[in-house]
C-alpha cells in the first residue's frame, strides 16, 4: 500500500465510498470523505506529520483517523480497508465513475444482479436486464451505456490539477542542480490543457548526465520506461508519465517551442518557415534547398521574430487564431494572476465549508485581495448544510460586523450561491434575495434533463433582476461528468441582456466555463469572473487554474471583473440593481 498523501486521500475516498454503498452512517462516511480532500490539498507531507506527533493538529483529522493513518505509514497496510473490502467488492468503485450512478444504484447492481464491475455492468445493460431492476427502464439503461461509453473516452487522460503540481515539483528539483542552467514544463501542461496525456520537461545543461541520472533515480519512480543521454522517460508510481529532455542552451528556444505544442500551431510555425525558404524543427532554423543550420535560437521569443511573428503565450497556441494575430501585431494583453483583486464565491462553516467568514477574511486579504463575498448554500442543498431563510439572515449580521472588523481597504460582502431548482424555481424568493449585496445561482441538481428543459431553467434564472452571476454554468466534472446539455447560445443572449456574469470556476475539476465558452461569452460583451470556490484554505491555491483557463480564452483583464477596484465592482453591483 502506498503511503503518499495522494494515496491516502484517495484510500479514504475510497472508503468514503464503500461505506455509502454499504449503507453505513452519512457522518462516518462524510468524516473519510473530508478527511481525503483535507490530505489530498495538504502542504506538508503526512510522513513528517507523523514523525513530530501532530497528526490530530490537521483539520478534520480525530483520534481513530490518525490512527489509521499512522498504521498506514508503518505498516503499509490498512486492517479496516482489508475488513471492508471483504463485505463490499472494491471493484463497484469503478461502477461510481458513471455519470449519473451513485452509491444506491451500485448496491442495486450489485444486491439484485451481482453485478461487481464495470464490464458486467456494461453487458447487463446491452442485454436489457438492467429494466428488470425497480425504477429503471429503457432510457435509465441507455443512460447507464452512455455514461460507460463517456467514461471510456475520458480514460488515459490526466487532469490538470494532479499533473501541475508533480511537474512543478520535478522541475524545481531538477533546477536544484549546478549544471541546470534554466527549465520548463511544456507540452499541453504548459498550455493549460484541462487534462494532459504525460508530462514533459525540458533543461537547458550543457552536462545532461548528472540531470538524468537524478530524474530516473526519484523515490516515486514505479517505472522506467527510457534513460537516455538526452531524454529519458519515467512511469510515477501515481500513475503518471514524465518524459525529460536535455537541450543545448543555445538550441533551447526552439526545442521549447516544438515541445511545448500544439501540433497544429506548429504545423502552421512551419509553414511560416517554409514561405522564407527554411525549414524548423526542434533543433534550429535549416536552410530549405541546402539543409545547412543557419540560425540557432535560445530563447522562443527568437523564434517568433525569425518568422516575424510576436511571441504568442502558450496558452493560446493552438491554432484558433493566434498565428494570424501574432502576424498583426494583434494578440491581446491577456490576463496576469496579480491582477485579480477579489473572489466572489467561496463557503464557510455555515454551510460546508471548513474555516469561519473572519478566517476566510483573513486568508484572503494576506493574498493580496481586496474584497470578497461569503455565498455559501442555499437551503435546497441540504447535503451542503444550505441555510435557511432565518440562518442567511443570521449569517448577514455576521457579515456586516466582520466587514467592519477587517477595517479600509477590505471589504467584505455577503451573498449566497443559490440552487436552481428542477422545476426552473430559485432556492430563495425574491424579497429575500434583495436584502443581499451578490447573488449566484447554479445549477447541481437534475444535470440530465432535456436540452430544452435544461435550458429554460438557467435562462429562466438569469433574468431574475437579483441574479448577478451564474456559477459553474455547464456543471461539468471532468472526466466524472459531462457538461449539462445546454443550448450556450440562448444562456450567452440572456447574459448579454441581463448584463450577468458567468464564471469561471477555478477549481481544476471544473474549469467551467472552459476556455471555448468563456472566449465567446467575452467576444459578446459579457463579463467573466474567476473564482476559487474555496471550502477551506487551501482552496485559494487554485487560481492558477482558472487564470490558465482565462488566458486560453484569450481575456483580457477588463473583461474579468475579479480584477476590478471594489468601487467599480460596488459601482456595478448598483447600477444592476
Amino acid at each position: 500500500m502506498k503511503t503518499s498523501n495522494q494515496h491516502i486521500a484517495q484510500l479514504f475516498e475510497n472508503i468514503a465510498d464503500l461505506l455509502q454503498i454499504k449503507g453505513d452512517s452519512i457522518h462516518r462516511v462524510l468524516a473519510y470523505r473530508n478527511a481525503g480532500e483535507v490530505i489530498r490539498d495538504l502542504p506538508r507531507d503526512l510522513t513528517a506529520i507523523h514523525q513530530e506527533g501532530k497528526l490530530t493538529e490537521v483539520q478534520g483529522i480525530g483520534k481513530t483517523l490518525a490512527e489509521k493513518i499512522e498504521e498506514i505509514l508503518t505498516t503499509q497496510n490498512l486492517e479496516f480497508w482489508d475488513r471492508l473490502t471483504n463485505e463490499v467488492p472494491p471493484s463497484l468503485l469503478e461502477i461510481l465513475h458513471i455519470n449519473g450512478v451513485g452509491p444506491k444504484k451500485a448496491k442495486l447492481f450489485w444486491q439484485e444482479l451481482d453485478i461487481t464491475t464495470l464490464a458486467q455492468l456494461e453487458t447487463a445493460a446491452q442485454n436489457g436486464e438492467l429494466q428488470k431492476l425497480s425504477g429503471m427502464g429503457k432510457k435509465s439503461e441507455q443512460k447507464i451505456l452512455d455514461g460507460i461509453d463517456a467514461l471510456s473516452r475520458h480514460q488515459g487522460r490526466i487532469p490538470i490539477g494532479t499533473a501541475l503540481p508533480i511537474a512543478q515539483e520535478i522541475l524545481h528539483d531538477l533546477l536544484s542542480l549546478d549544471v541546470s542552467q534554466k527549465g520548463d514544463i511544456a507540452g499541453s501542461l504548459r498550455r493549460f490543457s484541462p487534462t494532459i496525456g504525460d508530462v514533459d520537461i525540458l533543461i537547458a545543461s550543457t552536462d545532461p548526465r548528472p540531470i538524468m541520472e537524478r530524474f530516473v533515480n526519484r523515490s516515486d519512480v514505479d517505472q522506467i520506461l527510457g534513460h537516455g543521454e538526452k531524454k529519458s522517460s519515467i512511469l510515477l508510481a501515481q500513475g503518471v508519465q514524465v518524459d525529460l529532455r536535455v537541450l543545448p542552451p543555445e538550441r533551447y528556444g526552439t526545442g521549447l517551442s516544438y515541445f511545448t505544442g500544439s501540433q497544429a500551431h506548429n504545423v502552421r510555425l512551419r509553414e511560416i518557415a517554409k514561405e522564407q525558404g527554411l525549414s524548423l524543427n526542434e533543433h534550429a532554423f535549416s536552410n530549405l534547398d541546402s539543409g545547412e543550420e543557419v540560425i540557432l535560437c535560445e530563447t522562443e521569443e527568437q523564434v517568433y521574430e525569425t518568422l516575424g511573428l510576436s511571441w504568442v503565450a502558450p496558452e493560446l497556441r493552438e491554432d484558433r487564431g493566434e498565428i494570424e494575430a501574432a502576424q498583426q501585431k494583434s494578440l491581446p494583453v491577456l490576463l496576469e494572476q496579480n491582477q485579480i483583486v477579489s473572489d466572489l464565491h467561496m463557503h464557510t462553516t455555515w454551510s460546508d465549508g471548513k474555516l469561519t467568514i473572519l478566517e476566510m477574511a483573513q486568508l484572503a486579504q494576506s493574498r493580496g485581495l481586496k474584497h470578497i463575498v461569503i455565498t455559501d448554500h442555499s437551503r435546497s442543498l441540504g447535503v451542503a448544510n444550505g441555510l435557511s431563510i432565518e440562518r442567511l439572515r443570521a449569517q448577514a449580521e455576521e457579515v456586516r460586523k466582520i466587514d467592519t472588523e477587517m477595517g479600509e481597504g477590505f471589504r467584505v460582502l455577503h451573498g449566497t450561491e443559490m440552487d436552481i431548482k428542477a422545476n426552473g424555481d430559485l432556492d430563495y424568493p425574491d424579497e429575500v434575495l434583495a436584502e443581499l449585496d451578490f447573488v449566484i445561482a447554479s445549477l447541481h441538481v437534475s444535470l440530465r434533463q432535456d436540452r430544452n428543459t435544461i435550458t429554460e431553467r438557467l435562462v429562466k434564472a438569469i433574468h431574475n433582476p437579483h441574479v448577478d452571476m451564474i456559477a459553474h454554468p455547464r456543471g461539468q466534472l471532468i472526466q466524472q461528468r459531462d457538461p449539462a446539455d445546454l443550448d450556450m447560445d440562448q444562456v450567452f443572449d440572456a447574459a448579454k441582456q441581463t448584463n450577468t456574469i458567468l464564471e469561471i470556476n477555478a477549481n481544476p475539476s471544473r474549469l467551467d466555463l472552459d476556455a471555448i465558452h468563456a472566449r465567446r461569452a467575452a467576444e459578446e460583451g459579457i463579463l467573466i469572473s474567476i473564482n476559487t470556490d474555496s471550502h477551506q484554505g487551501e482552496g485559494f491555491n487554485v487560481l492558477p487554474f482558472g487564470v490558465g483557463t482565462a488566458r486560453r480564452a484569450w481575456l483580457a483583464a477588463e473583461q474579468v471583473i475579479n480584477t476590478w477596484p471594489t468601487e467599480q465592482f460596488l459601482a456595478w453591483l448598483a447600477a444592476k440593481g
